[in-house]
């Protein structure tokens, strides 16, 4: 059984103008944002992880680095936010406005759509991310790891594994720096331990 500590990044600067949307813009986090990750630090300090994963990009790298302490941080580009095409760095009101079939495309069936019209679709995410994981439960098959990604790509994955329909992953919420568990069984069967816990 692997067991599963996942995080999404502390706060960034588009978090807080208005939730624009931040795929692969490489921007840090926030004093707010690593104030997050530290109290993340202080919650999880005693846990030995058999390993830390973190996207590559520098929002989720920086909480991974705070967060676990001084163990290293094994950067996984699986583990990437979505590529949102046109939206990215825009409200959700500013791309509606734009063209708004778009944004209900992607709300009635991400799986094929592609986000923002030219990003990846949600099937394409969760086939990655569900890759990185197999090859997780492989690796650690008895053990326990952090990883820190992204709102997108967490909530997609989760949805996917609870058996929902990707249209409904927005119904996930998952906080900044927030701690999310879950165990992964040799059959891949998924079981959501707590969702925006405090430990």
């Amino acid at each position: 059984m692997l067991k599963v500590y996942l995080l999404r990044h502390g706060e960034t600067s588009y978090n807080a103008d208005g939730n624009r949307y931040c795929g692969r813009t490489d921007i840090h986090l926030t004093e707010k944002g690593v104030q997050q990750a530290n109290l993340v630090n202080e919650q999880i300090r005693n846990i030995h992880f058999d390993a830390v994963y973190s996207s590559p990009l520098i929002r989720a790298r920086r909480t991974a680095e705070i967060a676990s302490g001084s163990q290293e941080v094994i950067i996984d580009n699986r583990l990437i936010e979505v590529d949102f095409g046109n939206w990215e760095g825009k409200t959700k009101e500013e791309f509606i406005e734009e063209n708004a079939e778009l944004w209900y495309s992607w709300m009635n069936n991400p799986a094929v759509a592609q986000a923002g019209g030219s990003g990846e679709s949600g099937a394409e995410v969760v086939e990655r991310v569900d890759h990185f994981y197999q090859e997780m439960l492989q690796r650690h098959s008895s053990g326990k790891i952090l990883v820190v990604g992204h709102n997108g790509i967490n909530r997609l994955y989760m949805a996917h594994k609870l058996g929902m329909p990707l249209k409904n992953y927005r119904r996930i919420v998952q906080e900044n720096s927030s701690i999310t568990m879950f165990e992964l069984n040799q059959d891949g069967n998924f079981t959501l331990e707590k969702l925006n816990a405090i430990l």
